[in-house]
């Protein structure tokens, strides 16, 4: 059964995702509405100022027309001009002229050429190739203005500065709040990542210096044993496994420090290394090497790369359950040195390729997940290379990729 330490983390995470971008849309939608509210009501400020100015066209000698003209007057945010039937400009109120020097109160004839422009291309621009009477019907800024006797003049506005900058601001905030949010989301990675490191280098270097005490004791034993008679054959299989207790004491205090990074030939470092899995994993699994003519140099430290080569062995025949087929594959290309290690076992779903380098992945009933997690941290980190997971299918096997830029100085 698999088990990930991570599993409940990435649902929270999905969890908060969800969450935001829901609170994201209320967001947006309580902003629309009170956008299109706003909107209304410069509709219909705009429907009282068109009145008050039929009104005032129409009114008398003695008609007190103060009132429609403060209505008139009190606009000093929106936008507006009025125009004929073939969008002649006769006045306008509020719009930004390019030429500061005139008033915006003139009339349109008293209006340099540069401003006359400006606003015949505004009007040209909401117009199109419309009629009035359609613009009339279909634009909200169009409205149109009755006078007796027939005649007729036509409204154009535009929204207030005001109503501009509100629809704008839920889309900036938003943008902003992605950026907070990514920020804080690799200050939290970094941060996490951080003490990852410390745990690695803790756990790793703690873990040598607890092997130390029985590699010695068993060295001695080593030595008891050869010195009163016993089998010598024994005595080197069991010197054989005391050195290579010693090897992988080695390779853990290694982690948490910069390994010593030497120039070596790949195809020596990767059968060496096969060479000790050989005689320790079941006779039912078959270990081809398809090692490529040309020795590829490249800048290792091959204790990290052989057990990068064993954990990767291991991880292998685990999956083939003890019986299978092994493929260990190197080559170049364009300067880059692979290996390409391709099993027969139960396979990877895709949905799982990076997630099985993830501390605490694992299909197995035992152990830790954190073999791959080693061998990633090991080729990307401390060799500056690629490791991933080519391809797969269920009940089929696996083949996983390494990538390390070549050196030259290919040995053949």
């Amino acid at each position: 059964m698999k088990f990930s330490l991570y599993d409940k983390q990435r649902s929270g995470w999905m969890v908060m995702i969800a969450v935001s971008a829901i609170a994201v849309i209320v967001f947006l939608l309580i902003s629309n509405s009170l956008v299109k509210e706003l909107a209304q009501q410069e509709r219909e400020r705009m429907n009282i100022w068109a009145q008050a100015t039929e009104r005032i066209a129409e009114a008398g000698i003695d008609t007190d027309i103060e009132f429609m003209l403060a209505i008139i007057s009190q606009n000093n945010s929106i936008p507006v001009l009025t125009c004929d039937r073939n969008f002649n400009i006769s006045e306008f109120r509020n719009f930004d002229l390019p030429d500061k020097s005139e008033s915006e109160k003139s009339l349109y004839m008293e209006l340099g050429e540069r401003n006359k422009k400006y606003l015949s291309d505004r009007l040209r621009k909401a117009v199109g190739n419309k009629t009035i009477e359609q613009l009339v019907s279909e634009n909200p800024h169009f409205i149109e203005i009755k006078y007796t006797g027939g005649e007729k003049q036509y409204i154009y506005y535009e929204d207030s500065n005001l109503l501009r900058s509100i629809s704008i601001y839920p889309y900036i905030q938003m943008i902003v709040m992605i950026i907070l949010t990514l920020i804080i989301y690799m200050a939290v990675i970094y941060t996490k990542r951080a003490e990852q490191n410390r745990v690695w280098a803790g756990l790793s270097k703690e873990t040598a210096h607890q092997l130390g005490t029985p590699i010695s004791s068993l060295m001695a034993w080593t030595e008891y044993l050869q010195a009163i008679g016993t089998d010598k054959e024994i005595t080197d299989e069991i010197d054989k496994d005391v050195k290579r207790l010693s090897v992988i004491a080695d390779r853990f205090s290694k982690i948490g420090s910069q390994p010593e990074i030497e120039f070596d030939y790949l195809n020596d470092v990767v059968s060496n290394s096969l060479e000790y899995m050989k005689s320790r994993v079941s006779g039912k699994v078959k270990i081809e090497m398809h090692i490529s003519e040309d020795d590829h140099g490249v800048n290792v430290s091959r204790p990290l790369l052989e057990w990068v080569m064993e954990n990767l062995t291991k991880n292998a025949v685990d999956a083939m359950q003890g019986e299978g087929e092994l493929h260990i594959t190197t080559g170049s290309d364009k300067g880059i040195v692979w290996i390409e290690v391709r099993d027969t076992g139960k396979g990877i779903a895709k949905k799982n390729f990076k997630t099985v380098f993830n501390p605490g992945y694992t299909t197995k009933k035992r152990g830790w997940g954190l073999g791959l997690t080693l061998v990633k941290r090991i080729i990307e980190e401390y060799h500056g290379g690629k490791i991933f997971v080519k391809e797969s299918e269920i009940g089929k096997g696996t083949t996983f990729r390494i990538e390390l830029r070549s050196a030259g100085g290919e040995k053949k």
